[in-house]
This record gives C-alpha cells, sequence and structure tokens, in this order.
C-alpha cells in the first residue's frame, strides 16, 4: 500500500511511523530441508506423520537440516540444554518449518539466518542467547504465578474470583522456551526436575467439577495444561459437556497454542464434528466458547494456520483470540509486533487480544523487556488496528494477576522495580485483611537499568553471596 502522506500544497509527504502493506500466509517450502525433501503435501498435513516427525533431540534436528546447520549451532545448543534450558526439546515440524524460511542454502549463512530467526529465539534456545551476567532475575521463580500454591484441587487453579484454569494435561505438542507453567509442563531438565500431575484424568476432571458445583460464584472457565491438543477428543468433550451442564458456568475457552503449532490437529475430521457438538450445545445454553491461541510472530501464521482457524469458527465457536507473549528481538518492536496483528486478523481470523509481558520464571532474562518499554510498545500501535483488534499489553504480576502495563502504583525506573494493586482476593488471601492494599513488586530486567541501577543489584548480589 502506498504511504500515507500529507498531500497539502507546499508541504513534503512524510510516511507514518508504520506503513501497512498486506502480506497473504504462505506455507514455507518443508522440501527446501534435506531431511524433509520425499515429505508430500498429504503427509505434511497428516497430523499422526506430525506427531511421529517432532524433533525431540540434536541428533533428530540435524537429520532434518543435514549440513545446513553447522556443528557450532550443535555446540550452542547443547550447552543451553547443559546450563540453561528449563523446557525440553520438542518442535513439531510444522512449527520447525516456520523459523529461517528464506535462508540461503550454504551452510553459514544457513547458520547465522537461523540463530537469527526470531521463532527460532523462543522456541529453540541456544546459549549464546542467554543473558551472560544476568541469565535469571534475582527474584525469578520456577512458578512464578503461584498457580499451583492456588490449586483448589489439583490443576485447578482459582485465582480471580469469577475464573477458574483447569490443567487437564502437563504435555504440549510443543515446548515453548518461555514457558509459564515450566515447573509442571514437559519432561524435566538438568535445571529442572519437573512437577507432576498425579491423580488419574479422570479422577482429575471428576474433583475439578465437584469444586465448580460447590462453587457456583465461577462463571468463567479456562481449559488448558499444557496444551487442550493433548488431550484425547473423545475426553476433552465430555469435561467440556459436563462443563456445559453447569447453570453457573457462562464461558468457557480452550488453550492451545497447537492451532498454530500443529494445525493439522484441529483440522482432523473427528475434532471439528466434536467441536461443533460442544459449540452447538453451548449456543443453546447461551455459554460463550471460544479458543485462545499463542502466536509470537508473523512467520508462524501460514495457510494451514488461517484453514484450521476457519474451520474452528464454522463450527460455531465464538471467537478465536491470540494470547502472545513479548520477547525481546521475537516481537518487541511496534513493526514485527503490528505485522503479527496484521496477520492475524485480516488473514487468519484470529482476534490480537492479550500480549504479555514475558513472566519471571529461570532464564528469560534475554526474552524479558522492562515495564516503560512495554508502555511505549502500547503507544506505538494504538491507532492502526480496528479497536476491537489492538491488543493489550499486560503484565502479569505475581499474587495480582493481569494489568494493563500503565495500572502500575509507582514505578522506581533506577532499580527497575514497579509495584501493583489489586481490587479482588485469590482463593489463598480470603483471611488477608490487606491484600487489596498491599503493594505488590514486579521487576524489570537488570540490564534495562541505568548504571547506578544495575551497579546497585551488583552490589547487593555480592552482599548475599
Amino acid at each position: 500500500m502506498d504511504a500515507l502522506t500529507d498531500t497539502q500544497p507546499g508541504t513534503l509527504a512524510v510516511q507514518q511511523p508504520y506503513e501497512y502493506e498486506r502480506v497473504v500466509p504462505v506455507e514455507p517450502d518443508w522440501r527446501r530441508l534435506p531431511g524433509w525433501r520425499d515429505v508430500t503435501p498429504a503427509q505434511w498435513r497428516d497430523v499422526q506423520w506430525q506427531r511421529a516427525h517432532c524433533v525431540k533431540t540434536p541428533r533428530q534436528l540435524r537429520s532434518v537440516t543435514g549440513p545446513l546447520l553447522t556443528d557450532r549451532f550443535f555446540e550452542d545448543l547443547e550447552e543451553d540444554r547443559r546450563r540453561y534450558a528449563t523446557m525440553s526439546m520438542l518442535l513439531t515440524p510444522q512449527m520447525l518449518n516456520t523459523m529461517a524460511p528464506h535462508a540461503p542454502a550454504e551452510p553459514v549463512a544457513f547458520t547465522e539466518t537461523f540463530l537469527a530467526d526470531p521463532v527460532r529465539r523462543y522456541m529453540l534456545p541456544v546459549a549464546g542467547d542467554r543473558d551472560p551476567e544476568w541469565p535469571s532475575h534475582p527474584f525469578a521463580e520456577r512458578d512464578s504465578l503461584h498457580e499451583a500454591e492456588m490449586w483448589v484441587v489439583e490443576g485447578l487453579t482459582h485465582r480471580y474470583p469469577t475464573k477458574v484454569l483447569a490443567e487437564l494435561v502437563s504435555t504440549c505438542p510443543q515446548y515453548c522456551g518461555h514457558c509459564t507453567r515450566m515447573d509442571l509442563v514437559g519432561g524435566s531438565t538438568p535445571q529442572v526436575d519437573k512437577l507432576r500431575l498425579t491423580l488419574k484424568p479422570a479422577d482429575r476432571q471428576d474433583q475439578m467439577i465437584d469444586y465448580l458445583k460447590r462453587t457456583p460464584g465461577v462463571r468463567d472457565v479456562v481449559v488448558s495444561g499444557g496444551d487442550v491438543a493433548n488431550v484425547p477428543w473423545p475426553r476433552l468433550e465430555s469435561f467440556l459437556m459436563r462443563l456445559l451442564d453447569l447453570e453457573s458456568v457462562r464461558d468457557i475457552r480452550l488453550a492451545t497454542k497447537a492451532l498454530a503449532g500443529l494445525p493439522q490437529h484441529w483440522l482432523q475430521p473427528q475434532v471439528l464434528e466434536g467441536l461443533e457438538r460442544v459449540a452447538r450445545t453451548a449456543a443453546r445454553r447461551s455459554v460463550n466458547i471460544a479458543v485462545h491461541t499463542h502466536v509470537n510472530h508473523a512467520q508462524s501464521v501460514t495457510p494451514l494456520v488461517a484453514e484450521a482457524a476457519r474451520a474452528a469458527l464454522d463450527t460455531g465457536v465464538r471467537d478465536i483470540r491470540n494470547q502472545g507473549v513479548i520477547m525481546r528481538g521475537v516481537n518487541d518492536t511496534p513493526g514485527a509486533l503490528l505485522d503479527l496483528c496484521m496477520i492475524l486478523q485480516g488473514e487468519a481470523n484470529i482476534l490480537p487480544y492479550y500480549f504479555y509481558m514475558c513472566d519471571m520464571i529461570p532464564n528469560a532474562e534475554h526474552w524479558r523487556v522492562a515495564v516503560w518499554e512495554a508502555q511505549e510498545l502500547q503507544h506505538r500501535v494504538m491507532g492502526y488496528l480496528p479497536g476491537y483488534a489492538t491488543p493489550r499489553i499486560v503484565c502479569d504480576v505475581p499474587y495480582v494477576g493481569k494489568r494493563w502495563v500503565h495500572q502500575l502504583t509507582d514505578y522506581d525506573r533506577e532499580l527497575g522495580i514497579s509495584h501493583w494493586t489489586k481490587n479482588y482476593r485469590t482463593g489463598i488471601e480470603l483471611d488477608d485483611p490487606e491484600a487489596l492494599t498491599r503493594r505488590y513488586p514486579f521487576y524489570d530486567p537488570i540490564t534495562t537499568l541505568p548504571e547506578s541501577g544495575r551497579r546497585r543489584w551488583r552490589e547487593n548480589a555480592a552482599k548475599e553471596a
């Protein structure tokens, strides 16, 4: 599209800070990778083929990329797995194929392009990505949002007065390096011995439904995990129908990154037919049912993703909404964020909804941005999208919950400490008289602070050493 200009006589044509140009999604050619040279389109669309060919080890990655990735990359990857990784390695072919889609075929150039790729940066981190001085913030925590602390039964977090999070499974089709539930989700790593769900799935669901029957003040259920795409469909449909039997439940949200990472799952006839049954039942009972997905870069939005989103909407699901995470080097510029929102909204019928600041989990400092950077980013994306499709950038403050990034109470920019308040009690604070007046802290990455602030954090760390 031509640049918007000031066309009055005697004035200069001035470009807008962001120039929109429609981009139609394209499925990257997986055959550019040596290990997939003979994979047919029918195989690529087959969910079982996708799951069977997930990349779980450096050796499997090398078998896909052949000579394109040099030893330098694999040495960096192994060091990360040994020293930093909080998530085990698991990449669907679909997700891996969106990394460096236009990289040169010469190995050194391919490796450089692959290392710089924004999708690779958060899905397949290497040691060279991490902050060398502060890989973790001193106040980072494995369960940074204290969700397990707020379990009312195993896997059911009652954090907000009218909403609960139901974790049906602790696995996903693919693992993101920045996972907020890194304490529970996926296999253990040298850094993290993961927690485990201990109840049988049927028993866990029974306990969740029983709690909701006894707690009619809950009207909104986020069904998540892990990822609901890893719940066998009959079991998931049964749970959703049981939720729909509860008069108090008025909103149900299905959380799945697989819409982008494994759209083949959501295109299965069994899944679409079952989703239509659930959506019809929800409509009869005036319950809103939506799908929430997680896309962080425009490269991940391919024709298969758009097809899966449209197919889900055609079943009667009310909305498909994206909840991304702002990450440095991935989508922390207005251009990258607006490009993502434009392709989600305009080409895949996915509503840009929330972008979270990356949570304060271990070894995540290289991804995190400061609150002031998030505020500036929010300012700079306003006005380009319809109001209903303009995402809110939020900070998920421990013990507080989601807050727009401008809702802080005070902010020490030198030390990078912001304080936040809230207007409700979590389930573990019902007897806490100060819960609504306490100021809860959140911390900027230390590398974003002025030198005086960084020095004070170093001095404090030295005293505690």
